[in-house]
């Protein structure tokens, strides 16, 4: 990669599901092992954590949630939600999260990819999200700004938020997964792309890397779904994140990337069993995107906090009368801002 990666400014965040971790790590060492990891075990989850010697990590149980979150708050952090407890303890300029059913994929030569050093690139490359570039990222090797593109908007802004993708099980929503059940995403397609001020987007923790400095408040476990499960197709947090995060960017002036780097996402869950849970997720998301759309940030806001608490304020005003989550969802937002700031000046170590 051309850009220098410093890797004491990066984090490497991941929700440990499983309590055997030694196949990841183990696939993983050769990227993970320059960087600090920091691994979350899911507080449900009662079998010791299993993982290989020679990493530099943090890891943090139950005990060390409930010791800096306590019990007052409405934001829970169990299953994929243990994430964003990384997030919240980091002190790195960059965080890179991936999930531990992901192994490095490879690329159409048969080389690993290095997830980190892409996602890097991406962050520390400028983002164009005012014109679109018909020949994807005019900063990656080999490309450039098309023929009419304004030479006022070529030097871009700060890319906050890049999105990686992942072979073998694509990121379906149940009803299209169980139509599916055979289908499998096989292509790397070698690009990245920004994408444009005013569209929204999901985002999926699995693979995503983002400055903690400029947007790390505004990706947030505050959205549950009445009787979620532990799989993907059961939680809706990640996808309302995406909006919260993207809408704040286009706000904030900050760009967002998607596409590489790709790893290699193991198969998980039954779509069919988890078709009854995800529904009102479905059903929610006609209400949701709307809001998004229309949703303008006032010029006070000016830090991601900021945007957080004007985000919760019209959530409550435009969707809390329409369903009593959307209500719980506002608290969460709230809350999320208050111990962004609380825990942001503790100095706590994991099992202190």
């Amino acid at each position: 990669m051309s850009i220098p990666i410093k890797d004491d400014e990066i984090d490497i965040v991941i929700g440990a599901l499983h309590s055997d971790l030694t196949t990841f790590m183990n696939a993983w060492r050769p990227i993970f092992s320059r960087f600090h990891l920091i691994i979350v075990k899911d507080p449900d989850l009662k079998e010791e954590l299993r993982i290989p010697e020679g990493f530099n990590l943090d890891v943090y149980k139950k005990p060390d949630i409930d010791h800096l979150v306590g019990t007052s708050t409405s934001i829970i952090f169990s299953g994929y939600s243990c994430r964003y407890f990384g997030y919240l303890v980091s002190r790195k300029k960059h965080i890179v999260s991936v999930d531990d059913d992901c192994l490095p994929a490879k690329d159409n030569k048969g080389f690993l990819v290095d997830a980190v050093a892409q996602h890097i690139t991406n962050l520390t490359t400028p983002a164009t999200p005012f014109f679109f570039n018909t020949l994807y990222d005019p900063f990656t090797e080999g490309a450039d700004f098309v023929r009419g593109y304004p030479f006022s908007l070529r030097s871009g802004v700060t890319c906050a938020l890049s999105c990686g993708l992942w072979h073998n099980l694509a990121d379906y929503d149940a009803p299209t997964q169980a139509l599916k059940p055979e289908e499998r995403n096989s292509r790397y397609v070698d690009a990245v792309l920004t994408v444009p001020a005013r569209t929204l987007m999901p985002i999926s923790g699995i693979n995503v890397a983002f400055n903690r400095d400029a947007v790390g408040p505004a990706l947030l476990p505050c959205l549950r779904l009445a009787g979620e499960g532990k799989f993907r197709w059961e939680t809706m947090e990640d996808i309302w994140s995406g909006m919260c995060v993207k809408v704040i960017c286009d706000h904030l002036g900050l760009g967002v990337k998607t596409g590489l780097p790709y790893v290699w996402r193991n198969d998980r869950g039954d779509a069919i069993a988890s078709l009854r849970k995800e529904w009102e997720g479905v059903k929610m998301m006609e209400d949701v995107v709307p809001f998004f759309q229309s949703l303008r940030l006032p010029p006070e806001a000016t830090t991601a906090e900021d945007c957080v608490v004007e985000v919760a304020n019209a959530v409550k005003e435009k969707l809390g009368a329409k369903d009593p989550m959307f209500a719980r969802t506002a608290k969460a937002l709230l809350d999320w801002v208050k111990l962004w700031k609380s825990v942001g000046v503790s100095s706590y170590s994991p099992g202190a």
